[in-house]
């Protein structure tokens, strides 16, 4: 038992005397004291990071695997020992940049966890074993997070010609669907209008499939858009470890805000769950999901021909191209979005050949124009 007296400060949870029992003697104390660890750094997450059990358990996991190649306990873990399991982790596994970003966050967070005095792991280790655990993540040996977009380079935006393409065909999908009165019409209609959405307001798949009719309000620097003139994104990507980021999107494409307002006054009714929060309703009265919006871009794409890397994520990224191209200033697209970093927005942004070249045009006009003033000061 561990009493505290005169003021002393009570151990706070994963410290090693609450994992540790003073003075029993234990059978195999080093993976008893490796054990004690890895739930005293559970406990210190959920308790006082909050961070979600997937999480937690998903470091608890990858710390495994790390002792699993050091064959060493964390007290004898050394910086070399990360660099020969990046090196293995590139060349045999072939892991993404963010994977790996990933792993080595665990390890330091871990190493963080031992060192810090007011857990008591390094005094616990010096007594049962004369030594203790250090950091071993730095920056030189370790990932730098530069941008907060690490996604596959060959997705790229639609162009305007395969966007117009793609819209039509998924209005022309409502028509057939209407005219051989199957009860798909009402599917077509809601999935022509849900990507109509993610492109209008620059959406992830996620954020999309999660709207409610109440997520939508208005603008008071838009009264023409009445109920329509901001967008609440209330399930935003979220940071590792993090709950959802939430952000208000400004409606700034009013052909979509007729498309998703005709929606929700005449077809929405018509599935029959009037009380259901959700937007995008299934013909069996759920929540649409992810992978049904896969499934249904995909065939539509693949219906059209359309390029196989062009994805829902993809007109995400139109978004941004476009808005960029028609004037749009960057920091209001990255804040629409909600990038926390403009470079990632410029990832995003892969503007047209010919929104290139007028930029190069007017680019040069001013230089000349330059040259002329100066020259004929001179």
């Amino acid at each position: 038992m561990c009493g505290v007296s005169n003021g002393a400060r009570p151990p706070i949870a994963g410290a090693a005397r609450l994992e540790l029992v003073d003075g029993v003697a234990l059978l195999h104390p080093e993976d008893a004291v490796f054990e004690a660890m890895l739930s005293g750094f559970a406990k210190q997450q959920r308790g006082g990071r909050r961070l979600d059990k997937k999480t937690v358990k998903g470091r608890d996991g990858q710390l495994r695997r790390f002792a699993t190649f050091t064959n060493e306990y964390p007290w004898n873990w050394t910086a070399a020992h990360m660099d020969e399991w990046m090196v293995s982790l590139i060349s045999e596994k072939g892991l993404s940049h963010s994977t790996l970003r990933s792993y080595q966050l665990t390890v330091r967070l871990f190493c963080d966890f031992l060192i810090s005095p007011a857990y008591e792991w390094a005094a616990e280790c010096e007594k049962r074993f004369g030594t203790h655990p250090v950091q071993i993540c730095h920056e030189w040996n370790t990932v730098q997070h530069l941008t907060d977009y690490e996604g596959q380079g060959e997705r790229r935006p639609f162009t305007r010609e395969e966007l117009q393409k793609f819209f039509d065909y998924c209005d022309d999908r409502i028509d057939v669907a209407a005219r051989s009165r199957r009860k798909g019409a009402l599917a077509a209609y809601r999935d022509a209008t849900l990507f109509k959405v993610l492109y209008g307001w620059g959406l992830r798949r996620n954020e999309g499939c999660k709207l409610g009719l109440v997520d939508f309000h208005r603008n008071a620097a838009a009264p023409e858009l009445g109920r329509y003139g901001m967008l609440q994104v209330r399930w935003g990507k979220a940071t590792k470890g993090s709950p959802p980021r939430r952000r208000n999107v400004a409606s700034v494409m009013p052909w979509a805000v007729e498309a998703v307002e005709d929606y929700v006054v005449n077809i929405r009714p018509r599935f029959g769950v009037p009380d259901h929060p959700a937007l995008w309703l299934t013909e069996r009265g759920g929540r649409l999901q992810p992978r049904e919006v896969n499934d249904r871009f995909t065939s539509y794409r693949d219906a059209i021909g359309l390029p196989p890397e062009l994805t829902p994520h993809s007109l995400r990224h139109s978004h941004v191209t476009h808005q960029i191209e028609d004037g749009a200033d960057p920091k209001f697209v990255q804040d629409q979005v909600g990038h926390r970093y403009a470079s990632t927005t410029a990832i995003y942004t892969a503007v047209s050949g010919d929104f290139m070249n007028t930029m190069m045009r007017k680019a040069l006009d001013r230089a000349f124009e330059r040259d002329a003033d100066w020259g004929g000061t001179g």
